[in-house]
């Protein structure tokens, strides 16, 4: 009964409207860490992929920094 009631629960959190710039978080069925809202389709890494990624912040800041002329950004709605 429980689980039929997670499954009722999920099934109405799907219909409700996608809220966009919205940026949320879930354990995915294997254990990682998935990210909704950054486009199309979730960002899942592990908890250690998303730990080294998160660790090189700055690295990562100053290659985009770095790189901004070629680097294309996401127009908004698309």
């Amino acid at each position: 009964m429980a689980e039929i009631a997670r499954l009722k629960q999920e099934n109405e959190n799907l219909k409700k409207p996608a809220t966009r710039g919205v940026i949320s978080y879930k354990v995915s069925d294997k254990g990682a860490v998935s990210v909704y809202g950054l486009g199309r389709f979730p960002v899942t890494l592990y908890k250690e992929q998303w730990e080294k990624l998160l660790d090189r912040g700055d690295e990562l800041r100053k290659f985009i920094a770095d790189n901004d002329s070629s680097l294309k950004k996401k127009e908004a709605g698309a």
